[in-house]
């Protein structure tokens, strides 16, 4: 029976409603706290929502009515809040939320001691001889379970009266020394030391499901070289999955060992605990059963459906670039006809923000950032108390291109279609007036709104390393912080196609050092045609292609020359270029600069503007007189094109970010 969709709503122990899910997914469990496989559990759908629950946790009562250790009151299920020292009245452990209260007195009992209360006494335990007593926790007295040999740290446990010093896990006592485990019916599997299998080189030293080596104690079978661990041998997958959604017949569980290719994520493997149809000779992944059927991706800008024969002839994943194997599962696009994903790369937390919206409807937003009021006429959001008027060609306003800046993205006004107000001094380029007011970006799966107004006077974008003014978008992360990325990043799309390299480039998060600078950067573009060795940082990746130097008129363009050979210098700071690295040039003048050079640290700051860096005020002001000013820091000559200088001195200049950090004793982060 298929219950993918099927929702629980629980008010006592989450605001939202929670959806079934048939996936095997390892996670932690918010009611019992427990961390582990879970082969299906209910979820919460919302956006940056991680609340998951076992399904008997989620499925516990609401009230429990003669508990063993309360029978004269109901116990009722609640989330407040315990005190800080608050302990469960049963187990003596610290209480957590969600736990079981009465209203009549202040009885408390944690969540796990409410649903499956441990018995006083085990007259006949399977793990042991004798009879065993439950006992409360002990203080710091710290003892060692008989069975699993790891620590009880005070906890509550089972004690043996007859034998001195000897404990079991309150999970543990129902396990004994030699198992007859259902996934391995042929043989009992027995309990012994992980180390003694140490020296066997054929031995299977890692758990057949979890694939974890255990360090203390497994079960094992040593006819068939088979080893589970001790968490997989109390909580077992499932030998049959009957889920219509993943496939039409019943899966079984594949008990031996053998090869396959998954057909649901392609993956070949051996022994990863397949599923196998036999009607069909269809394979999968325990760990693939319930893919999501309908989800947004942080690539694309439709929704995208998963699909067991996209039958689309090989076409490349637009995630990771490689090929589609078409009798393989994958996401497609109704709208856009080639648009392909791998279903293991749509399914990566850092492209799908984990949201099912299989049932729920598309809401059609208005990301339009201005309306139109006229011919060349619009009124932008960001400004709203005036009309902006196109202007084709903005040379007219080459005599102000020093304080003149784009409000958008900070960078100079000099040439090409501006929207400009009349009114006051208020420009945007025409390609960031078009920026939309909600986008999707590709290296978060969270959606991003564009904002006008900063809070913080100025960002440090993590990924291409700068200081920031302007328009950014943000987003709400998984822990409630705020992401803020400047404009230049966020309009990077994939593939990104730079008249630099001949190919195509494509996002990845592999750390390495860029090609160009040499920067050691987390976010990257890389190329695959050049299998993987061309690698872009976002700074490099955001570098204008042409740029205005204060003693050139002419415009200076991004240039690169693999080929060059001799040696060149920058006209700047003296020093020898690399040719084969970017560089800025005027091929009028033959001016040479290098990228920092002709940029700077803080070419994204408005210039005349105040901006508190530690404790004291900066003003960003232009370095465009013939006598440059010494650094107060390295002092040296500034000589990039934009400078700090601080507000409480007469020559307290900054060059750098890196001579603001060190001056001021701070990391921007």
């Amino acid at each position: 029976m298929d219950t993918t969709r099927s929702s629980i709503n629980k008010p006592s122990l989450h605001d939202h409603p929670l959806f079934l899910s048939a996936m095997f997914t390892l996670s932690f469990c918010d009611g019992c706290h427990l961390k582990g496989y879970m082969y299906g559990s209910y979820f919460c759908n919302e956006v940056s929502c991680s609340f998951r629950l076992h399904k008997e946790c989620a499925e516990a009562p609401l009230e429990i009515n003669h508990h063993p250790s309360h029978p004269e009151h109901p116990l009722l299920l609640t989330n407040e809040s315990p005190t800080k020292d608050g302990t469960c009245d049963f187990c003596g452990q610290k209480l957590l939320s969600p736990y079981y209260s009465c209203s009549t007195c202040a009885f408390k009992v944690d969540f796990i001691c409410g649903i499956k209360p441990s018995p006083s006494a085990i007259e006949h335990p399977v793990c042991h001889d004798h009879p065993l007593v439950f006992l409360k926790k002990r203080g710091e007295e710290k003892v060692h379970c008989e069975l699993c040999k790891e620590s009880i740290d005070g906890g509550p446990s089972y004690s043996c009266l007859e034998c001195n010093n000897m404990y079991f896990h309150l999970d543990c006592v129902h396990l004994s020394k030699e198992v007859n485990h259902p996934c391995h019916p042929n043989h009992p599997v027995k309990i012994i030391a992980s180390e003694s299998l140490k020296d066997d080189d054929y031995a299977e030293k890692s758990c057949r499901f979890c694939s974890v080596e255990p360090t203390k104690m497994i079960y094992h079978c040593s006819v068939c070289n088979f080893t589970v661990c001790l968490g997989c041998t109390k909580l077992p997958p499932p030998l049959i999955v009957d889920h219509a959604k993943t496939h039409m017949h019943p899966l079984r569980l594949v008990l031996t060992r053998l090869g396959f290719t998954c057909k649901v994520c392609a993956v070949q493997g051996y022994g990863s605990k397949p599923y196998i149809c036999f009607d069909c000779d269809f394979v999968i992944h325990g760990n693939c059963v319930g893919f999501p059927h309908v989800i947004n991706i942080n690539r694309h800008d439709h929704r995208i459906l998963f699909t067991c024969h996209h039958g689309r002839g090989r076409p490349k994943c637009e995630v990771c670039w490689g090929t589609i194997d078409e009798y393989c599962a994958a996401y497609i696009c109704s709208v856009c006809p080639n648009y392909t994903v791998h279903s293991r790369c749509a399914f990566h937390y850092t492209v799908w923000n984990g949201v099912e919206l299989e049932g729920i409807p598309e809401k059609k937003e208005d990301v339009a950032p201005f309306k139109v009021v006229g011919p060349n006429l619009i009124r932008h959001f960001s400004h709203e108390k005036h009309i902006l008027l196109l202007l084709k060609d903005s040379v007219m306003l080459h005599n102000y291109y020093d304080w003149l800046r784009c409000v958008a993205c900070q960078l100079p006004v000099r040439y090409g279609p501006i929207y400009s107000c009349k009114e006051c001094r208020f420009v945007l380029h025409e390609k960031c007036a078009y920026l939309p007011r909600k986008k999707r970006l590709i290296f978060d799966p969270s959606p991003y709104t564009l904002e006008c107004d900063n809070p913080e006077l100025y960002i440090y974008c993590k990924l291409c390393g700068m200081l920031c003014d302007g328009f950014m978008y943000t987003s709400q992360g998984i822990k409630m912080t705020y992401h803020y990325i400047d404009v230049h990043c966020s309009s990077l799309s994939q593939p990104l196609i730079h008249n630099l390299h001949p190919h195509p480039l494509y996002f990845c998060t592999r750390e390495c050092h860029c090609d160009l600078c040499d920067r050691y950067a987390a976010y990257k573009l890389t190329c695959g045609d050049c299998g993987g060795e061309f690698t872009l940082c976002f700074y490099c990746a955001t570098l204008p292609e042409k740029i205005w130097y204060m003693s050139d008129e002419h415009p200076l363009t991004l240039s690169c020359d693999r080929n060059a050979s001799g040696q060149n210098w920058c006209d700047v700071c003296e020093s020898e270029l690399d040719p084969s690295k970017w560089f800025y040039t005027c091929s009028e003048c033959q001016l040479v600069l290098h990228v920092r050079c002709g940029l700077g640290d803080f070419s994204r700051l408005k210039p005349e503007k105040l901006y508190t860096f530690g404790e004291r005020d900066y003003k960003v002001v232009l370095n465009n007189h013939y006598t440059r000013p010494f650094c107060s820091h390295c002092l040296c000559r500034c000589k990039v094109p934009v400078i700090l200088k601080d507000n409480g001195k007469d020559n307290g200049f900054i060059c750098s970010r890196t001579c603001l950090s060190s001056c001021l004793g701070i990391e921007f982060v």
